[in-house]
């Protein structure tokens, strides 16, 4: 069927403010999928019909989505730090490396202190799995080193930042692992792959900013045994306890359904073990 002239008017400048989002120096460098961005301007257009406010909405839930101001590394640099630490057979420099790029990102350096023992009381619940997906993963894997997992582990890791997904791609490579890194708006298009745990760590608070109500599908989506939805249980300045609105957002989005949650507290972050096949 045919599109109206006044629907192709709307698709044509709706790529059009798209294009000029992602040409700006501010987003040019992720690379970022172009339907994510044409996602948030039909969403956002039926709250603003002023181009310009439009636009101004799109740029801030974007910015929230990739959040610049948790950190990102030099990709370039990290890209070669890790090949030098490989090339040299000497897992204490590998384990420095990776610690780098964690320390780099707020989300993952706050579990810094905690990392064997985060891993340790979580696969005591799921028990050891053999198929991971990592969705909204930023610089998550990198933590492989410490999960103790075989490296016949499928693991499969999901962002929008192009760069990041790259560079994860190759520290799969260099330690063994099937390079499963995929660039991948899992809003959009949730992950089709069956496996034992899917982490969620540190987004489904931001999910509902970009969308509320948008977990449940995709949790619904997910071909998993174990959801595991981590959240942050103070506020990155460390003033604001958010454990309280963090258990709500999970037990009110599962509360319809058969699946049953344990919860493991940490200092800065909790992590709900949703079994999806109880």
């Amino acid at each position: 069927m045919k599109r109206s002239p006044d629907r192709q008017t709307k698709d044509g400048n709706m790529m059009g403010m798209a294009e000029k989002i992602l040409q700006s120096p501010k987003y040019q460098r992720y690379d970022i999928p172009v339907d994510t961005v044409l996602d948030l301007l039909e969403q956002e257009a039926s709250r603003f019909q002023n181009s310009r406010v439009l636009l101004k909405a799109v740029r801030q839930k974007l910015h929230n989505i990739m959040a610049p101001y948790l950190g990102d590394p030099d990709y370039l640099q990290a890209t070669q730090r890790l090949e030098v630490a490989f090339q040299s057979n000497d897992r204490n420099q590998v384990l420095a490396a990776c610690e780098n790029l964690l320390n780099s990102h707020a989300s993952t350096r706050e579990r810094m202190p905690i990392l064997s023992e985060f891993y340790e009381r979580i696969f005591t619940v799921t028990g050891i799995p053999q198929v991971i997906l990592d969705l909204g993963c930023g610089l998550h894997p990198f933590g492989f080193p410490w999960m103790g997992l075989p490296h016949n582990t499928a693991y499969h890791a999901y962002d929008l930042n192009k760069p990041r997904i790259d560079l994860i791609a190759s520290f799969f490579r260099l330690q063994g692992l099937p390079p499963l890194a995929e660039q991948r708006d899992i809003l959009l298009h949730p992950p089709e792959v069956q496996a034992d745990v899917a982490f969620w760590f540190k987004e489904a608070h931001r999910l509902e900013q970009r969308k509320h109500g948008s977990n449940l599908p995709l949790w619904q989506s997910l071909k998993v045994h174990y959801l595991l939805v981590s959240l942050p249980s103070t506020s990155l300045s460390g003033k604001y306890d958010l454990a309280e609105r963090q258990r709500k957002l999970v037990y009110e989005t599962i509360d319809d359904l058969p699946w049953q949650a344990t919860e493991l507290e940490f200092d800065n972050e909790l992590v709900f073990c949703i079994n999806k096949l109880p």
